[in-house]
């Protein structure tokens, strides 16, 4: 899930990096978790066993994210391993259930269903406010899309965005996915995001600018014919959901010169389009579609920088 909901401006390179916040206040629930939105049609109440770890947001209880990029010890990178693995599992579960005729509501009640089944709690219920267990972007949605009514169709394309909090941490990763048979376009920009995220993770190692990452990936969407949308960024993540360092998936010298270090975890997450990157937020507050219909695709992957390089956290084996 991108970071901090927030919309991060930082292209073309060199431009002025301004950064908003698409914030609601945190709908604070112990047990039982509200998933229901102002400005949704649905409503459903969900009941989380009391077994289940919640995460401070949900609870109302005061945390603290890092100012700075953490750098986790040995014990915290085993500790965070098993959401890491659980969110990959639940995503690969869910792409291999996806069919035409599915509602993207139907997604939703999967991972939770799943979330529950393995003692994990769905991070993006009731993170800053957003009503579902995960985020399901059709076509043209570039992310945030929140499961509803929406029937999949043949040559859809659909990224799922899991996150879970197991154990005490957060664990991030997200797919796009073809629904029966796409055009042509379709299916090389679901290729091309693919590669723009495993060329970003290919950079990676300790003592490696962070903006390098950014750079990668620009080049590799624009050398496929694709755009990659600037506002959204990856994050560090931990025992927190989203933090520092912010990672830019497009080139700008405003990034500076912050490296990568061992033992930092972060998401490398680029979204690419077929048309212009421009985009728009929708009503519910949540929902970001291109403003001029374009499909979108994103890959996602939580990942570990280690002295000789990195690690993929959400890779199952």
């Amino acid at each position: 899930m991108t970071s901090k909901i927030s919309l991060v401006v930082m292209y073309p390179k060199n431009s002025i990096i301004s950064s908003f916040c698409l914030l609601k206040k945190p709908l604070l629930a112990r047990r039982s978790c509200n998933s229901n939105s102002p400005k949704s049609k649905s409503y459903s109440k969900l009941i989380i066993p009391k077994t289940i770890s919640l995460p401070p947001y949900v609870t109302g209880e005061d945390y603290v994210v890092p100012h700075s990029a953490e750098i986790k010890s040995p014990q915290e990178i085993n500790d965070m391993r098993p959401a890491c693995l659980l969110a990959a599992s639940i995503l690969k579960f869910v792409g291999n259930n996806l069919k035409i005729g599915m509602r993207t509501d139907e997604i939703d009640a999967l991972v939770y269903a799943k979330c529950i089944e393995a003692g994990a709690y769905p991070s993006p219920l009731n993170f800053k406010g957003f009503p579902k267990s995960v985020c399901t972007s059709v076509n043209e949605v570039v992310c945030h899309g929140i499961p509803g009514s929406h029937t999949l169709k043949n040559g859809d394309i659909i990224n799922v965005d899991v996150t879970v909090f197991y154990k005490g941490y957060h664990g991030d990763t997200s797919e796009t996915f073809i629904i029966g048979e796409a055009d042509e376009q379709s299916k090389s920009l679901v290729k091309a995001a693919e590669r723009c995220r495993d060329a970003g993770i290919r950079v990676c190692s300790h003592g490696t600018p962070l903006s390098v990452i950014g750079d990668i990936i620009y080049n590799t969407a624009t050398e496929a014919g694709f755009q990659v949308v600037p506002f959204f960024c990856g994050h560090g993540i931990g025992r927190y959901f989203h933090g520092p360092p912010d990672i830019v998936h497009v080139p700008c010298d405003l990034v500076g010169d912050q490296k990568m270090l061992e033992g930092m975890t972060f998401t490398i997450e680029p979204i690419l389009c077929d048309g212009s990157p421009d985009i728009r937020i929708e009503d519910d507050g949540w929902t970001v579609v291109t403003q001029d219909g374009s499909r979108s695709a994103q890959f996602e992957h939580t990942i570990l920088v280690t002295r000789g390089g990195f690690e993929i956290l959400t890779m199952q084996a």
